[in-house]
């Protein structure tokens, strides 16, 4: 068969006295053109198979997510109880002192926080007694606003805000955990006492007040800004549920690798004003990274965009 080029007129064309088609080298080749991927679609389909590598990789590590999670929620429960130990004298110094309680006070209620922090942080990490647990750290945060007259500090407010918003996760996830462990094999759970998409929904809306408590802790840097930026954008996504697990992965790596470089107390001696600054600045991060992984864990829930989008 010969070529046969623009300008000359095939048989059918000649038949119907139709114009001729023009004919391009190659064009034979070359098969129905698909419109071009959105960015909305392209994204869907890079965040997919970043998800999908993510969950490949880390099927050692899921089932000991969740223990972490509640383990950072609750380490700044432990690091106070540490701090009061070493410090008890400058502490009970300070209330007896300066707040003017009497001295049995100042040492019994120093003793009740360090046996109330250590043993109910433990406990909601084992997922033992999760109602106590979470409800005495709940109570020793409020306690420790009322006692040092710093219930009506902004910041502190912040934090603490902060610190009971991580306290629900880590309370939610053992309940979730929980209910699935004590149901029977086979049968499905009683829908009107699950309450896994309240709590989950809870934990998302608590997320912002966890990073909120990041954002005022300290002053801005350019590091700092970075994160926050990409922070604020990454929350906005896991509030409304779209790409939860996806977004809330990208917030824990850039925490936790923020936290490592930048927050490093350890360098610093123990008389070094340095040193305890930085100190709350770790284990304020690291309660957010706590909380993440917990939704990282759990997903979004029922009501989140990720989930209606399995139905429509």
């Amino acid at each position: 068969m010969t070529y046969r080029g623009p300008n000359q007129p095939n048989q059918f064309n000649r038949q119907f006295n139709q114009p001729p088609a023009p004919v391009y080298p190659g064009a034979s080749n070359i098969g129905p053109v698909s419109p071009s991927k959105n960015f909305n679609e392209s994204f869907e389909s890079a965040s997919s198979k970043l998800e999908e590598f993510v969950d490949q990789y880390s099927k050692p590590l899921k089932p000991y997510i969740p223990g972490i999670g509640r383990f950072f929620i609750v380490a700044t429960f432990y690091e106070d109880s540490w701090r009061i130990f070493t410090q008890w004298n400058e502490q009970v110094y300070y209330l007896h002192n300066y707040k003017h309680y009497w001295k049995w006070i100042t040492v019994l209620f120093l003793l009740i926080n360090i046996v109330t922090m250590l043993t109910s942080s433990t406990l909601l990490i084992l997922r033992r007694h999760n109602e106590i647990a979470t409800v005495s750290l709940v109570a020793v945060v409020l306690l420790q606003g009322i006692f040092y007259g710093l219930i009506f500090d902004g910041l502190f407010i912040l934090r603490n805000l902060s610190v009971v918003g991580g306290l629900i996760l880590a309370f939610s996830d053992s309940l979730i955990r929980d209910k699935r462990r004590l149901s029977m094999p086979g049968l499905p759970m009683i829908n009107n006492q699950d309450n896994k998409k309240y709590f989950l929904l809870a934990g998302r809306l608590l997320l912002v007040l966890l990073f909120l408590g990041f954002v005022f802790s300290s002053s801005l840097s350019f590091t700092r800004f970075l994160v926050i930026l990409g922070g604020f954008v990454t929350c906005a996504s896991i509030i409304v549920g779209y790409k939860t697990k996806f977004s809330a992965s990208i917030l824990t790596v850039l925490l936790f690798t923020y936290n490592i470089f930048e927050n490093q107390f350890w360098k610093y001696g123990s008389h070094d004003s340095s040193r305890d600054f930085l100190k709350y600045e770790f284990f304020q991060t690291l309660s957010i990274v706590g909380g993440l992984l917990i939704i990282v864990n759990a997903g979004a829930g029922e009501f989140s965009i990720d989930e209606k989008k399995k139905i429509y």
